[in-house]
């Protein structure tokens, strides 16, 4: 079979669902927004409203990572009607952004010109309003709670803090200079919240809240102007979908790069056993994989809304090609490979929340405001505290962006244009399991997930090493392979490097997968957060 089409929407039949869940389940980066979720299946809601409330929630008591002033992407599964749908809540560019001229001087990662038209609270009204069960008002309740009320800083926010301290402006000082286990309070993000919940996504693009945030914008120097809060639109996309030795994988199309790369990873191993390779091999030819598929994503992928993407991407003899071109006893150097591909930065401090419900509603949600704390500048009248993602755009061309990396043509900025994204939510449907995961990690995040979905189909190991085994990753440039402290065993990473590979431990540990299982055949579900992070499993 040839992949043809971009979005791979292949007819070919589902996995046969057998049993209903046997009960819900929320999984999610901090226990307050955990427990927003619970409220709402508690409240005879579905996974629809629980995923409303915790992305909102999670603005609050996760400010680093994503926020109101953001954006992302929501992939559902309506169980009634057998759907898959992804909602596009990504930002947009602000129209004096023009081609990225006004970056030649200003800053694309620091301060309120760095930032996109928000996208979250459209889309978490599209959740409610065209999805879930309850009003908007119970939704938008915790949040409101907590961010009036407050909550306390943990080590993990409060190193995060410490690190872009110097970023905040005045009110995101006043807001968020607190030592861990001081209380964060945000009053003013409360009254916006406060009138979402009244008058929903109206208010924020073009009510009191559109109104008092382009103010702020004005006098401070940002870019997003009242025509283009109007303008925002959140979309409803045809997931990536494709199917690999039995399992049936759905994940985020364009402008998400998430889904076309696993799929082009995927393809180029449709021939091969990976569950009869060594440790050494599989490491190895997944490496190789990785290299090959990040080269195009990086020289081709951008917002499909504006650029063409090749026909041919996904084309199984290209990339049966591709794979062929592949040794087993060393590795081939980027420079080698035919093309010039230059990488793409993208979002760094990102969460991710898996949720399923009673009747199998699920979701896989990751957010983002890019950097850590976004662009540090929090609206003083609204309190809403803003992406950077114009950083993921390729707002210099030829020049490292925050993540050190250059950015592809195919990414540069245009009014309304989305920027590309390495968010990759994901469900992963077997014979009798279905695994619903994603990540934050910025370029990472694609790698990471391809690593938790192997390890879901070869099954060799408990579920909670899928999430919180150490990790590996290539990118196609730099030319080398990153990794975690406990990824590779001594004999292993000499192994790889007698191969070829350049190796590179990274300082830390990165990613903060929360993903659920749902063994269909017995109902039972088993929730994973990952041991690197603040977050919780929880059923109602």
């Amino acid at each position: 079979m040839r992949y043809l089409c971009l979005l791979l929407v292949l007819l070919l039949p589902l996995p046969a669902a057998a049993a209903k869940p046997a009960g819900s389940m929320v999984v999610a980066a901090h226990p307050q927004a955990v427990a927003a979720g619970i409220d709402m299946l508690n409240k005879g809601g579905n996974a629809f409203d629980a995923a409303a409330a915790v992305a909102l929630a999670l603005g609050v008591v996760e400010p680093g990572s994503s926020g109101f002033g953001g954006g992302g992407f929501f992939l559902l599964y309506i169980a009634k009607t057998d759907r898959y749908v992804m909602i596009d809540a990504r930002e947009t560019a602000p129209a004096l952004a023009g081609h990225g001229e006004v970056y030649a001087t200003a800053s694309s990662i620091d301060g309120p010109q760095s930032a996109g038209v928000p996208g979250l609270p459209a889309g978490v009204e599209r959740l409610v309003s065209s999805y879930g069960q309850l009003p908007r008002s119970d939704v938008t309740a915790p949040a409101i709670r907590l961010a009036r009320e407050g909550f306390a800083v943990t080590p993990h926010l409060g190193a995060m803090i410490r690190w872009r301290a110097e970023a905040f402006n005045d009110s995101g000082r006043a807001i968020f200079m607190r030592r861990q286990g001081e209380t964060i309070r945000q009053p003013a993000l409360a009254d916006t919240l406060a009138r979402f919940a009244v008058k929903g996504a109206a208010d924020f693009y073009r009510g009191e809240t559109a109104g008092r945030l382009v103010a702020d914008m004005q006098r401070d120097g940002g870019l997003i102007r009242l025509a283009d809060l109007a303008a925002y639109h959140v979309i409803e996309r045809e997931p990536v979908s494709f199917d690999f030795h039995g399992f049936h994988v759905v994940s985020a199309a364009l402008p998400s790069s998430g889904g076309m790369t696993l799929a082009h990873i995927f393809a180029q191993l449709q021939d091969d056993d990976l569950a009869a390779l060594s440790r050494a091999d599989r490491t190895h030819l997944l490496i190789e994989t990785m290299k090959r598929a990040y080269r195009d994503r990086n020289a081709c992928l951008g917002d499909s809304d504006f650029v063409s993407i090749p026909k041919d991407y996904l084309d199984a003899q290209r990339l049966q090609a591709l794979r062929a071109s592949i040794q087993m006893d060393q590795t081939t150097p980027s420079a080698e490979l035919a093309g010039f591909a230059e990488p793409i930065g993208a979002s760094v401090d990102t969460t991710h929340f898996s949720i399923i419900d009673a009747e199998g509603n699920m979701v896989s949600a990751t957010l983002s405001i890019n950097y850590g704390f976004g662009s540090g500048y929090v609206s003083p009248s609204t309190g809403i505290l803003l992406n950077d993602e114009m950083d993921d755009f390729a707002t210099r061309p030829g020049q490292p962006n925050a993540y050190g990396l250059v950015q592809g043509r195919a990414n540069a900025v245009a009014p309304g244009k989305r920027m590309l994204s390495s968010m990759t939510p994901t469900f992963v449907v077997g014979p009798d399991r279905t695994f619903i995961v994603g990540t934050p990690g910025g370029s990472r995040i694609i790698s990471m997930v391809l690593l938790a979905a192997v390890g879901f189909m070869l099954d060799e190991t408990p579920p909670a090493d899928w999430v919180n085994r150490g990790r590996f990753h290539h990118q196609f440039l730099p030319d080398l392979v990153q990794y975690e402290p406990d990824a590779f065993s001594p004999p292993l990473a000499a192994g790889l490097e007698k191969r070829g590979h350049l190796l590179k431990q990274m300082n830390r540990q990165y990613g903060n997968m929360q993903a659920i299982l749902w063994d269909r055949r017995s109902g039972r579900l088993t929730g994973i957060a990952d041991r690197r992070g603040d977050g919780a499993a929880r059923q109602p």
